[in-house]
């Protein structure tokens, strides 16, 4: 399948909540496997929404072992309809994105959490992560509601920076 461009800010598709998913018919298949090829071409990105490529449907990729820090994780997760059912503790830190390509900023976000969603084999997946992974899916999810990690900062004068080139 093919590598997609990311849509950036302020394409319309990204302001949009994302449509939720009944059927995982061939078409689904095939953004999946765009999502992860498109992922997959970007060396250092631990993941990707689908409307970041310019698809309004509710599927998600996190892979943190594409960081090159050790982390506990999950390995290569491809959700869909993912919904956060439980929160707790905070987490601040530096967060960047392929749809804010020049931008990073400092985000609040829960420590861990427990979602549930489908799998591509539409059998339904409920587990607890926290840590990075836990941020990486907040940050993913988020995607599907239409909002970019620059909705979360506190502060667009102190808490944005110019990414390093």
């Amino acid at each position: 399948m093919p590598v997609r461009p990311i849509c950036t800010i302020p394409n319309p598709v990204l302001q949009r909540v994302a449509a939720e998913i009944d059927t995982i018919a061939p078409e689904i298949q095939a953004i999946i496997a765009d999502l992860r090829d498109t992922v997959r071409s970007h060396p250092h990105c631990v993941g990707i929404a689908a409307p970041q490529i310019g698809a309004s449907w509710r599927i998600i990729i996190v892979d943190i072992t594409r960081n090159p820090k050790p982390h506990h994780n999950h390995g290569e997760l491809i959700l869909i309809n993912p919904v956060i059912t439980a929160s707790s503790g905070k987490h601040i830190g530096k967060e960047g994105c392929l749809s804010v390509p020049d931008l990073i900023g400092t985000v609040r976000r829960a420590e861990k959490i427990t979602l549930k969603a489908l799998l591509p084999n539409g059998s339904v997946t409920t587990f607890s992560t926290n840590g990075f992974e836990a941020v990486a899916l907040q940050h993913e999810i988020d995607h599907l509601d239409g909002i970019v990690f620059l909705d979360r900062v506190s502060s667009l004068k102190t808490d944005v920076f110019r990414r390093n080139a």
